[in-house]
């Protein structure tokens, strides 16, 4: 199917269910003065419009090539619109079933039609609850989603953990390690928000940092601007990153493979001008008084939903063999499960992002949930099989929907301490 052809279908179904969801509406506000509800009309069939001009642009115009505001924003507040009246339209379908099927027993059972009659007043009253119910339906998630974007995106919350390591040196008992991950920094419109979290970061006094990828949305251009904001997240012994799936450029159309290899190539240079040493399946060791541990780090390594597998876990390992732990950057939880705990089993730690935890979800005390967990067994958290952990850092940033409900984005502070034997 074309892209204008699917275009064509969407707009279509938005009209179909704007038009249905409008049923609703016009129950609610049958008893409003003529005046209001004409506005409320308007209004109405207004945003219907411009939802499908917003359809139309794209065809002429791609959105990614939108500005920032639009592409993050605008998008998607008319998704949030549309898909709380998909919610809604679920009890104007429960409406409609009994009005037809009052019609069909009026019909079959001509009895039954003073029966109904009778009950006419009752009939009617229901009608309207569901319809209303309906409208009560479909606002819960536009609102929730709306204070999502204007509260839930920014509202950075740090997690903290403490894993214990019978081989961990002395030297690095007490080791502060600070994790982000998913930065998606093309859905930043301004770097404000940006400054806040680094902030955050900074004020953890960490020893080392670990970025664990999709710096990007797809652009090496997205960091424009950003850079003196991304060169202030600095500790003593150093700021190392990997690279995510985003962060090849796979979602966007290019006009050659040289112009794609030549914005991965920009985005590598980009990790080197903030002060960031990017593993390319290799490793760097951390020394302190003379006792050292590794820091791996591979490239993309998914095993889940054909994400792409260009990590090489042999490569980046090979040669730190000698050093009693190893902590290893790994974009995709997946490739834990799949390849670090059944071959390397003296990795202690891998780190990784890549769910956002959905950026929809429930955490209370003893209790979580999200979507993204019927996707990924590990998406949130600290994990532990044997003597190896795995966290799965929530994300800092955001993709598609603006904003978080229910998930923050997440800076993990992890603490290494040295087990008592």
């Amino acid at each position: 199917m074309t892209f204008f052809l699917r275009s064509a279908v969407l707009v279509g179904l938005i009209v179909l269910v704007d038009w249905y969801f409008f049923q609703a509406i016009s129950t609610v506000i049958r008893p409003l003065s003529a005046g209001k509800r004409s506005v409320i009309t308007w209004a109405y069939w207004g945003f219907t419009l411009f939802s499908v001009v917003l359809i139309v642009v794209s065809w002429l115009y791609p959105v990614h090539e939108w500005s920032k505001f639009g592409r993050v924003y605008v998008v998607s507040f008319v998704i949030i619109v549309s898909l709380s009246k998909l919610l809604g339209i679920v009890f104007v379908l429960v409406d409609d079933v009994v009005r037809g099927g009052r019609w069909l027993a009026n019909a079959v059972l001509p009895s039954a039609q003073m029966t109904n009659t009778a009950q006419q007043g009752e009939g009617i009253s229901r009608m309207e609850f569901l319809n209303q119910l309906a409208l009560a339906v479909a606002a819960v998630p536009f609102f929730g989603f709306v204070y999502g974007m204007v509260r839930g995106a920014f509202n950075y919350t740090v997690h903290r953990s403490t894993v214990q390591l019978p081989t961990l040196p002395e030297a690095f008992h007490g080791l502060k390690i600070v994790h982000i991950s998913d930065m998606h920094i093309g859905s930043f419109t301004s770097p404000e928000p940006l400054k806040k979290a680094v902030q955050i970061i900074n004020a953890q006094k960490p020893d080392v940092i670990f970025f664990t990828g999709d710096l990007v949305n797809n652009l090496a251009s997205e960091t424009d601007g950003m850079m003196d904001v991304l060169k202030q997240i600095q500790a003593p012994l150093g700021v190392f990153s990997s690279i995510g799936n985003h962060d090849y450029g796979d979602y966007v159309p290019w006009e050659s493979k040289e112009l794609k290899q030549a914005n991965f190539e920009r985005l590598k240079q980009v990790h080197a001008e903030a002060g960031w040493t990017l593993l390319m399946n290799e490793h760097r060791i951390l020394e302190r008084d003379g006792q050292t541990i590794a820091v791996l780090g591979v490239e993309n390594w998914g095993a889940a939903m054909n994400f792409p597998k260009r990590g090489d876990l042999q490569k980046a390992y090979a040669g730190s063999e000698p050093h009693p732990v190893k902590l290893l950057l790994s974009h995709d939880p997946s490739h834990w499960d799949a390849q670090v705990t059944t071959q390397y089993n003296d990795i202690a730690i891998t780190f990784s992002g890549h769910t956002h935890g959905a950026q929809f979800g429930v955490e209370i005390p003893g209790f979580r949930w999200s979507p993204v967990q019927y996707f990924y067994k590990q998406w949130a958290g600290l994990y532990r099989k044997g003597e190896q952990y795995l966290y799965v850092n929530r994300g800092l940033g955001f993709l598609g929907y603006p904003g978080r409900v229910g998930i923050s984005p997440e800076i993990t502070v992890l603490q290494l301490e040295r087990a008592a034997t």
